[in-house]
């Protein structure tokens, strides 16, 4: 059984945090880039090349691409051969994110009750998801979200005989219901099936999924590219300003779901759509 100390834990949380406020993704980067080269609206280009050089200046400066360096989430990836010593593993994370904002001058987002609304002054805690694994692998995600983007996510139990155009209809409809509030380009994940509280697990999992990365099932595949074209066309553009590029990807994930019910949960990101990762 191999031993991960939590002192390990604090710090890659805390670098994990920094990094994924500070540096643009490189598949994020591609696909921006790409949509650049195929726009043709100037203002819709405009917006691309700033959004490309804000990356480039958060970089070089070593400062946050955006001033909502968001609630932190994190995606534990462990083992059942890893030995956690040295203190609590949920304990660990939260140190890490408290020492990641406070080191990486990041932005203090989140309040200690919904209704109370008292800041924590130190982003925790944060929002832990764990994925039990044969073996002993230690992965660790950290997606910080901004609430721009997410206060345009939108769940719906829609029922079978919805079917397909149904998931369609109401994938459509989210987006357009966000229009600009989401700083588009955006990333779109979806959860489809699983039960109220799994599909919306699901459709948060598929925004940390590569934007260059497609559904390894066809069936799938197929409805995020259709989806993709139908979301462009609605012509929102970067900023809402208009363009072709209302969105950089579309993301499906989903799980088997009972006879009498089809989740759908539509989980919007920005254009940054940041995380990093980290194996132990």
């Amino acid at each position: 059984m191999r031993e991960v100390h939590v002192s390990q834990i604090v710090e890659a949380v805390k670098k994990l945090c920094i990094n994924a406020n500070y540096y643009m993704t490189e598949d994020i980067r591609n696909v921006i880039e790409k949509a650049r080269s195929e726009e043709t609206f100037e203002i819709a280009e405009n917006i691309l090349d700033k959004i490309l050089l804000n990356g480039d200046i958060a970089k070089d400066e070593n400062v946050p691409i955006c001033q909502d360096t968001g609630m932190c989430l994190v995606f534990i990836t462990l083992g059942q051969e890893i030995h956690i010593v040295g203190g609590g593993l949920e304990e660990a994370i939260n140190e890490g994110v408290r020492q990641g904002y406070e080191e990486g001058y990041l932005r203090k987002s989140v309040v200690n009750d919904p209704i109370i609304r008292i800041n924590t002054k130190d982003n925790t805690p944060a929002i832990i998801n764990y994925e039990i694994v044969k073996g002993d692998k230690f992965k660790i995600t950290v997606a910080p979200k901004g609430f721009g983007s997410e206060n345009m996510s939108a769940l719906k139990m829609l029922k079978p005989s919805d079917g397909v155009e149904g998931v369609k209809k109401f994938i459509l409809q989210t987006v357009k219901d966000a229009g600009p509030n989401a700083c588009p380009p955006l990333v779109i994940g979806v959860g489809i099936g699983g039960s109220f509280d799994k599909v919306t697990l699901l459709a948060k999992k598929a925004l940390i999924r590569s934007t260059e990365e497609r559904n390894k099932d066809e069936y799938y595949r197929s409805l995020e590219e259709e989806l993709l074209e139908k979301i462009n066309a609605l012509g929102i553009g970067p900023q809402g300003f208009g363009g072709k590029t209302t969105a950089l990807a579309i993301n499906i994930e989903t799980y088997p779901t009972h006879i009498a019910g089809l989740p759908v949960a539509v989980n919007i990101n920005c254009h940054a759509t940041r995380h990093a990762e980290i194996e132990l």
